[in-house]
């Protein structure tokens, strides 16, 4: 493992920078944040105090990850997606943090909103622009305002084709058992 990267013009107030991690430019990591190996933070991305990033998590420019946001392994944040920490906002005392769980191999698309409180199941994928408002399960595609179930992914990530029986991923192979409530990896698969 190499040492971290850290673009001259990023601001890196944290000692928590995981091997093989980079940081490029106009970047800010906050003293208290946590990150760990083999991250990509990329330009204008803030990183609150407080914050703790998984192993192998890409960080898209534009994106601001606050305090009671958890992140998880092998995440992937798209461009300008927005995270928030606070149901109620209004300036003043009294303030209550809400958390919010994105959990191991979530994708979240360019520009999407994760209003805070929700948990992202494993391996979710929520597609570009769409606003979370509720829990996502394991698996499970949402998209739109408000974001809506339109299906399920593989663990690659290609979304499964429920016409089909059994379900086989087009991209990957893998097999996956699809149920109303959920998928589950095919023996064998």
């Amino acid at each position: 493992m190499s040492a971290p990267s850290v673009h001259a013009r990023a601001l890196v107030e944290s000692d928590r920078i995981g091997e093989g991690t980079k940081i490029y430019a106009f970047a800010h990591v906050m003293a208290g944040a946590v990150i760990g190996r083999n991250c990509k933070i990329g330009d204008h991305v803030f990183i609150e105090s407080g914050v703790t990033l998984g192993d192998n998590v890409t960080v898209k420019n534009g994106v601001s990850i606050w305090e009671h946001v958890h992140v998880d392994d092998n995440v992937f944040l798209g461009p300008n997606a927005v995270l928030t920490n606070d149901r109620y906002p209004r300036r003043g005392d009294g303030w209550q943090p809400t958390p919010t769980w994105i959990e191991e191999g979530v994708t979240i698309g360019a520009n999407a909103t994760i209003v805070c409180g929700v948990r992202l199941g494993c391996r979710s994928f929520v597609g570009a622009g769409a606003v979370v408002t509720r829990d996502v399960a394991p698996y499970a595609l949402v998209a739109g305002n408000p974001a809506q179930q339109a299906g399920w992914v593989c663990h690659c990530g290609r979304p499964l084709d429920e016409a089909t029986d059994p379900v086989t991923c087009s991209g990957c192979g893998r097999g996956w058992i699809v149920r109303a409530d959920g998928v589950t990896p095919r023996a064998g698969s």
